[in-house]
């Protein structure tokens, strides 16, 4: 049969308060404690800054080296700064912070499909560092120009839609004059 425990042990001799092990000294992570973007400045320095290239200050990470393999190298990228994104989700950042961190990561992603030169322009963006960089100014405190800042950024990504939408349009109506008057000028 089971031998009993000794009633006489109170619980604080066996775990005293306040000790690392105590689960209740423990405080939960927020936007307000330091260690809350750790797992983001590791992902974000393993992926834009591990290797400084030598001979210069410039450093590059994973993310460009595995973006050398179509396909595998892309996802591997991408869904390690979903982390990043992801912490800024926990930590309960605006919604246009967030989409903010997105578009850095969604357009990472797009440079990544150019053959040669997507490779090139990744380890020059560093989204990850980007969106570290909008994480901590957010639990620094810092969330009005954070925000001020994402609005500033979707209002010159939608002008530079609109314009690459009139430039697409002007483009095809000058198409269609040109073989109109071409083909079709002794109508």
């Amino acid at each position: 049969m089971a031998q009993e425990p000794p009633k006489d042990i109170s619980v604080d001799e066996v775990l005293n308060p306040g000790t690392p092990d105590d689960p209740s000294s423990r405080r939960p992570l927020d936007a307000n404690t330091p260690e809350a973007s750790e797992v983001s400045r590791i992902l974000a320095k393993w992926l834009d800054n591990w290797i400084r290239i030598p001979g210069t200050d410039f450093r590059i990470g994973l993310d460009p080296i595995v973006s050398i393999f179509p396909g595998v190298g892309d996802f591997f990228a991408s869904s390690a700064g979903l982390v990043i994104l992801l912490e800024g989700i926990r930590l309960r950042v605006s919604v246009l912070v967030l989409a903010q961190m997105g578009m850095n990561l969604l357009l990472n992603a797009v440079m990544n499909l150019i053959p040669g030169a997507g490779i090139i322009a990744s380890a020059l963006y560093k989204s990850n560092n980007r969106n570290l960089t909008l994480l901590r100014k957010w639990q620094e405190g810092h969330a009005y120009d954070v925000r001020r800042g994402s609005f500033v950024f979707f209002i010159v990504l939608i002008l530079l839609f609109l314009a690459i939408v009139t430039l697409w349009i002007s483009l095809w109506i000058a198409i269609i004059w040109v073989i109109r008057n071409t083909f079709f000028a002794w109508l």
